[in-house]
């Protein structure tokens, strides 16, 4: 049985990587709200919720428009992953396992996620699209297999980290026939059927 594992390492862009990434986590930044807002407004307005294609149908309509028209300057994968992103948040909200989403702010820490499609994983190098250059990424372990998913963040220190979403074999646990039972006592704290 395999399961995904996530490996997070730092990586060094070069100045050309650094504008790519600042435009695309601006543009994350910028449909996350946009789409927020909009989600908030056809709630409390309408009592509509807002799925994921009705959401996908208002970026498409962003981009057309004159005003947000540097949302064509990136990848539309991450848009897209931002997307999802949030619909999982929303659906967390309405099971009451988490609170409402929230507005994203430039002073926390920035990311995007690239899925497979938007980026190049070759010869133990990660190239993103509409990058010439692989990025130059410190390896502390290589990686298990090929990753599905990349997600290129930016803490609040500046620093830039990659984390590398990769499917691994599950390890099982072994199944062991012995038991043991267990008695609280008033003379001792407790006490093993096994005599410990």
């Amino acid at each position: 049985m395999q399961t995904e594992r996530a490996y997070k390492y730092r990586f060094y862009p070069t100045p050309e990587q650094e504008i790519l990434l600042a435009r695309t986590f601006g543009c994350v930044r910028f449909v996350w709200n946009a789409v927020l807002r909009y989600r908030t407004d056809a709630f409390y307005q309408r009592q509509e919720k807002i799925g994921y294609n009705d959401a996908s149908a208002f970026l498409t309509q962003l981009k057309k428009q004159p005003d947000t028209a540097f949302l064509a300057e990136v990848r539309s994968v991450p848009l897209q992953q931002c997307l999802r992103h949030q619909q999982a948040a929303f659906k967390h909200f309405f099971a009451k396992r988490a609170r409402y989403p929230r507005f994203k702010s430039k002073k926390q820490r920035q990311s995007a996620t690239f899925a497979s499609s938007a980026f190049a994983y070759r010869n133990g190098q990660i190239t993103l699209a509409k990058c010439q250059d692989p990025l130059s990424i410190r390896w502390s372990r290589a990686l298990p297999s090929a990753p599905s998913t990349v997600t290129v963040s930016q803490d609040r220190a500046g620093r830039y980290f990659i984390s590398c979403l990769c499917k691994v074999d599950a390890e099982s646990l072994s199944i062991t026939p012995k038991m043991v039972g267990i008695d609280l006592g008033l003379k001792d704290l407790f006490v093993t059927s096994d005599g410990k």
